[in-house]
């Protein structure tokens, strides 16, 4: 008796301040646990998964197709395009379409400026010119090149995060080395398509060391443009769902092309590099190997 007059007293308080009686049985809502993120899930990131691993497949059928046929530059080209494409689907799906976005057309713009500015005055890769091979070329640098920067940008980025997660300049300057990594394949290959040419030939199959010492420098500007807009994660809020797989899928994109390029060399380009597909394959692979170790620790 006592309690239900003391509940009816409680009712008419509550009406007379305008609150709203409790409904039996509610339950106040539940709030995030401690070290979680209360980041709405985005549904969308599981189709941008699902196109970047297809960009993915195709980049892979398209790179066999470019060792069976390396003359035709169609095919090296398409390459490049799938690469960008594969990256920025599984950005977004990491890190948000605006932002991946964002950091995409960024790390592009900076190496179509690095480059312009190089084929100018020679700094900072070193005395170089294009050829009148790829096109379109505004300003002389090829856009395909600039693209170049811009998709393997992202996948370095998400391999030097998983190998140093936490701090600012440790995990900008893995990104670097990663990205300069993929060089050691990228300028002897290219030199022999003859899309661009060295006025002095360098020690490293014509290239000059100045040139990776300039890929470093670009490099690291390009990490700390792309880790700047996508945002570090933060430290008690654990990546899952479609953002782990997002940057898993950037992983496996920059493990990809370190596999067909050191088959590429080793084997199936003639004639065979054995010099260049040991360096590459040994410098990718030592990033890609520690990426994925510390996924699998998880």
């Amino acid at each position: 008796m006592w309690q239900t007059t003391r509940k009816s007293a409680a009712r008419r308080a509550g009406e007379a301040d305008g609150t709203p009686p409790e409904r039996r049985g509610s339950r106040p809502p539940r709030q995030p646990a401690r070290g979680t993120s209360a980041r709405a899930p985005r549904p969308a990131g599981a189709w941008l998964n699902a196109a970047g691993v297809a960009a993915l497949a195709v980049m892979v059928a398209a790179q066999i197709a470019t060792g069976l046929r390396p003359q035709d530059l169609r095919l090296t080209a398409a390459v490049v395009v799938l690469l960008a494409v594969g990256a920025l689907a599984f950005a977004a799906a990491a890190h948000t379409p605006r932002r991946a976005a964002g950091a995409f057309a960024a790390a592009v713009a900076a190496g179509y400026a690095a480059e312009w500015i190089g084929t100018r005055t020679g700094l900072p890769f070193g005395d170089y010119r294009y050829t009148d091979v790829l096109w379109p070329r505004p300003g002389g640098v090829p856009l395909i090149v600039a693209l170049a920067w811009g998709g393997m940008g992202l996948a370095a980025h998400a391999v030097a995060r998983r190998v140093a997660p936490r701090g600012r300049l440790t995990p900008i300057l893995a990104g670097a080395l990663a990205l300069t990594a993929w060089d050691l394949f990228l300028d002897p290959q290219m030199l022999r398509l003859g899309l661009w040419v060295w006025a002095e030939p360098g020690p490293y199959r014509g290239v000059p060391l100045t040139n990776f010492a300039g890929w470093l420098l670009v490099s690291f500007l390009v990490m700390a443009i792309i880790d700047r807009v996508t945002g570090r994660p933060a430290a008690d809020r654990p990546v899952i769902g479609v953002e782990a797989a997002g940057t898993t899928g950037l992983v496996a994109l920059y493990t990809v092309m370190a596999l067909m390029e050191t088959v590429g060399f080793a084997a199936v380009f003639r004639p065979p590099d054995p010099l260049v597909a040991s360096a590459g394959g040994l410098a990718m692979g030592v990033f890609a190997l520690l990426a994925w170790g510390r996924a699998w620790r998880r």
